[in-house]
């Protein structure tokens, strides 16, 4: 008789060996059903990056962009004691010309010699070079630059060469989890790819434009790569590099990319008409929270809820009404009203949107036309002189599109102040650019004939009422 021990080893040796078989002699394609194949070939042990980057890396430039600036000396080089050993030999106490350079990346997108880049790579450049990956370089000119995007378009002369470009991807069809390449000249070290995947879309709270919709990715992203490209595994455009959040500045793997759809948008506005045209929703909207949600009886926070109208925009003329939510713009989500913003600016003017909407716990459907903002009054931008408070600015009336133009609110009516000259009786009082003008002496200040009308007579004091930013203050001025 065998006993207990050596039954049970004579039992585990039988599993072994039958697990074993099992191994062996399991399919392939069966063990594929987990997710995990074995390399059957050389080409599969071999896979490789490199096939996207040859097609994709021509296309990525490097920026230069260059000004002169003024650099004022030390004050210690006029001190007498410094000039009793060196005299006026250095010119001591001379402003002196600097140039002063910056470095970014690009991406060619017409055959031509039409490049993306940042706004914030060339933004105060007086010229600007484009350096190919074959290290040929060209003089470029400067075709648009919009900050409110934070992109701008370049443009080379070839002499009549095909350039290698980029074509744009669709980036709604981009999803979480895609593969991605980041091609870029990083701190100035030559050009450079990584590779990641896409963290997250539709990120709105970053901060670093107007029109915050940006897609997330892993991949590496440092300073020297804003403007440079991230593609999709066929070799596509899908989105410009064009931030990283970073305590130390460097790469911690959180990196965004403005959307791919957005920078089509503005270079077809560059080579239409070298000025970005943007379609105007004529309503101002407020992020739906948690607590709204509930109060509104809706299901889960998220969407734009309707604040305001504007008297005969394309809004109220939709149907648009104030309180509905609305969820979706042609189809696609909308999580706030910097979603609905970035929907709206990458359509066309003179076409026609669809909004989803919840409105007392229904919902619907409204069609919007795409239109541009009305400039209604004109903007009648005027010098002010004589002897009165606003002497020495400029102003001009507010209308839905100055008040765009100026980065203000577009509901927002009277005058505002564009230039205050140094020294006059504006500044001194403490009038700044921005500030709207609501009233004089207790009456409203419509526009600026009215305005020029209410300053036009000499008076002991002048009461004014001045919109800054959010806040409303008042100001009493001597005569």
């Amino acid at each position: 008789m065998m006993s207990e021990q050596g039954a049970a080893l004579f039992w585990m040796s039988v599993m072994a060996l039958f697990l074993i078989a099992a191994l062996f002699f399991t399919p392939l394609n069966a063990r594929a059903e987990t997710g995990r194949v074995v390399p059957s070939s050389k080409a599969e042990v071999q896979l490789s990056y490199a096939p996207v980057v040859e097609k994709a890396a021509p296309a990525v430039v490097n920026v230069y962009s260059k000004r002169v600036v003024q650099e004022r000396p030390s004050p210690i080089f006029n001190d007498p004691f410094f000039q009793r050993f060196f005299g006026d030999r250095f010119s001591f106490g001379v402003p002196r010309e600097r140039v002063q350079q910056s470095l970014g990346s690009g991406v060619i997108v017409r055959e031509n010699g039409i490049i993306v880049t940042n706004n914030h790579v060339i933004e105060g450049g007086e010229s600007f070079t484009i350096a190919l990956s074959d290290r040929r370089e060209f003089d470029a000119e400067l075709v648009l630059a919009d900050e409110r995007t934070d992109l701008a378009i370049l443009r080379i002369d070839p002499k009549g060469e095909r350039l290698p470009t980029l074509k744009f991807k669709d980036s709604d069809t981009v999803e979480v989890g895609d593969l991605v390449l980041a091609i870029g000249n990083p701190f100035g070290v030559g050009q450079t790819v990584t590779s990641g995947i896409v963290s997250a879309l539709a990120r709105t709270q970053v901060g670093v434009s107007d029109y915050q919709f940006f897609i997330q990715t892993d991949a590496a992203i440092n300073p020297g790569n804003s403007g440079g490209a991230l593609v999709t595994m066929d070799g596509q455009l899908i989105g410009i590099n064009t931030a990283i959040f970073s305590r130390s500045g460097g790469s911690v793997g959180i990196g965004f990319a403005i959307p791919a759809n957005m920078v089509r948008s503005v270079v077809e506005s560059a080579i239409d008409g070298g000025s970005v045209k943007r379609p105007w929703l004529g309503a101002s909207l407020q992020a739906v929270t948690s607590d709204l949600a509930e109060s509104l009886g809706l299901d889960r926070p998220g969407g734009a809820l309707v604040q305001e109208l504007y008297e005969g925009g394309p809004a109220a003329r939709a149907g648009l009404k104030v309180g509905d939510v609305i969820r979706k713009v042609d189809g696609r989500e909308v999580l706030d009203p910097q979603s609905v913003r970035y929907r709206l600016a990458t359509k066309s003017v003179g076409g026609q949107i669809e909004l989803d909407y919840v409105r007392k716990g229904g919902t619907g459907t409204a069609r919007l036309s795409l239109e541009l903002p009305p400039e209604d009054p004109p903007r009648e931008v005027t010098d002010l002189g004589g002897r009165q408070p606003f002497a020495g600015a400029t102003v001009g009336n507010l209308s839905p599109a100055f008040a765009d133009e100026l980065r203000l609110d577009p509901f927002a009516r009277g005058v505002v102040v564009l230039k205050v000259q140094r020294g006059s009786t504006a500044q001194r009082i403490g009038v700044r650019p921005g500030d709207i003008i609501l009233a004089v002496s207790g009456t409203e200040v419509r526009d600026v004939d009215g305005l020029k009308r209410l300053v036009a007579g000499a008076r002991e004091q002048w009461d004014l009422k001045i919109k800054r930013g959010e806040e409303v203050f008042s100001a009493t001025v001597r005569g």
